[in-house]
């Protein structure tokens, strides 16, 4: 994408780490209070009304947000919002910009990246033009 917003090294942190339109709402709703612990229950609770997530769900959530190093985890299973180092923060940073200034373009690009018909023809495009 030549779209500054969207950075290949954006991209490749959202496909890792943000699976889905609720991850991403999950992950700012646990930025926008960096102290709270969350359990899965109380995330989903305290998320919007128009996002559908199971309790389920956003704990598999929690699991890509701990696996991408984005939230410390207890062992009860909370998880606290925690970027292992600046480049994380500035992506979530980067995607609560997004989501706020170009929500549509953000989830067709979260969408897409899903994708991996798309992804794989993407790529093909990507190695022609080194």
């Amino acid at each position: 994408m030549e779209d500054a917003d969207f950075s290949d090294e954006f991209c490749r942190f959202l496909q890792a780490a943000v699976r889905g339109v609720d991850g991403a709402e999950l992950l700012l709703l646990l930025q926008a209070e960096p102290e709270r612990w969350w359990s899965a229950a109380d995330a989903v609770a305290a998320l919007r009304k128009s996002v559908t997530l199971s309790e389920t769900e956003a704990a598999r959530h929690f699991g890509a947000f701990k696996e991408s190093g984005l939230v410390a985890a207890a062992p009860d299973g909370r998880v606290q919002f925690h970027p292992a180092d600046a480049a994380l923060a500035g992506h979530v940073d980067k995607l609560g910009k997004t989501y706020s200034e170009r929500p549509v373009t953000l989830i067709r690009v979260i969408y897409a990246l899903r994708d991996t018909k798309i992804q794989s023809f993407a790529d093909a495009f990507r190695l022609m033009r080194k």
